[in-house]
């Protein structure tokens, strides 16, 4: 049933649960393809609990951010934080949902997952066009034992507004001075090589259908499509491999706690286990929201999603938030309001 999510999903939306009740429409929103898959769980156990489903369009960070502004979907998700000065600009508040890894993955013919290893300075000479063949020096001295053909790299990535690209290009920055100068972090770059293609969903495909390519998801899509991932070097200088265990221990010095408006990147954390290019998805919601009981219905959820919903984000490789930080986010939610009150108390 995991593989149905995915198979063949290139379109712009994804409708998670249709069927409205007599009493509450179904909540909206829109954004990151990174927070898809555990959305998509999280909408149909709460469907069969309140009756209640998520109708969400996974279209890319800028999209739901763009759809949250003009107030056509009660919620945005996002994995590029928004500033300060952009909160305010659009009365909107944002707070983590989960946190997870952004994986590399190839479609290198006879590497089996795990197999191929990296580092952030290959990774970036990859994207950059630099290195053009599999078997170049620099993949083989960090791979020694594989045998690698002499066939071209064909570079997949985003080609639309994506935090999942924001997050990957910000681990590139900061391991590549030439990425840094020449081409930078954001949720849209000038990409120098490569063919584009849309969501999560979208590199999945592409890199699944594409001999000698190589592009870079949520891991969940990486799994779900049964396609290789690669393990990468880390800030300490330890070859890791992406799973919930090392999403943990790069979540682990996530200091929300003195983040102003949970603003925090969390790429190329230091420790040993520490997967390199861990990531956090937000939630936009207006201040004002100018629904009222769509906003309490939103935050119901998500109040829901982090306390009956762990289990479901572990299985799927996200690392649920801490319920320090929970306490934090939940208390943040009395500034959403409506005539002058919360519009969500427990």
């Amino acid at each position: 049933m995991k593989h149905a999510f995915f198979a063949g999903v290139v379109a712009s939306a994804l409708t998670l649960a249709m069927a409205t009740t007599a009493f509450a429409a179904d909540i909206s929103g829109a954004g990151s393809s990174f927070i898809y898959p555990v959305f998509a769980k999280w909408s149909d156990a709460y469907k069969t609990e309140t009756g209640i489903g998520l109708n969400y369009q996974s279209i890319g960070s800028g999209g739901g951010i763009k759809q949250v502004e003009a107030k056509t979907v009660t919620f945005g998700a996002t994995d590029k934080p928004l500033s300060d000065e952009e909160l305010e600009k659009n009365g909107l508040v944002q707070f983590p949902m989960v946190m997870g890894g952004i994986v590399p993955i190839v479609n290198i013919d006879g590497i089996k997952p795990g197999d191929l290893v990296l580092d952030g300075k290959t990774l970036a000479a990859l994207f950059m066009g630099t290195i053009t063949s599999w078997d170049d020096a620099a993949i083989k001295a960090l791979n020694p034992s594989l045998t690698l053909p002499a066939s071209p790299v064909v570079i997949a990535h985003r080609s639309d507004g994506s935090g999942t690209t924001f997050n990957f290009t910000n681990y590139l920055s900061k391991l590549s001075p030439e990425w840094k100068d020449q081409i930078g972090s954001d949720s849209a770059v000038e990409w120098p090589v490569g063919v584009g293609a849309k969501g999560s969903e979208g590199i999945a495909n592409t890199v699944k259908q594409t001999a000698g390519s190589i592009g870079y998801v949520e891991f969940a899509y990486a799994k779900q499509n049964a396609l290789s991932y690669t393990k990468l070097i880390n800030a300490a200088g330890k070859t890791v491999e992406p799973s919930l265990e090392s999403f943990t221990a790069a979540a682990s010095n996530a200091d929300f706690a003195n983040a102003k408006n949970f603003n925090l990147v969390i790429t190329d954390q230091p420790g040993d286990t520490s997967w390199p290019i861990a990531a956090s998805t937000w939630v936009l919601i207006h201040a004002q929201p100018d629904d009222a009981a769509a906003a309490t219905e939103a935050l119901k959820f998500f109040d829901w999603a982090y306390t009956k919903g762990k289990d479901q984000a572990t299985a799927l490789d996200y690392v649920a938030i801490p319920e320090s930080v929970v306490a934090l986010v939940e208390k943040s939610w009395a500034g959403i309001t409506a005539n002058g009150a919360p519009v969500f108390s427990k």
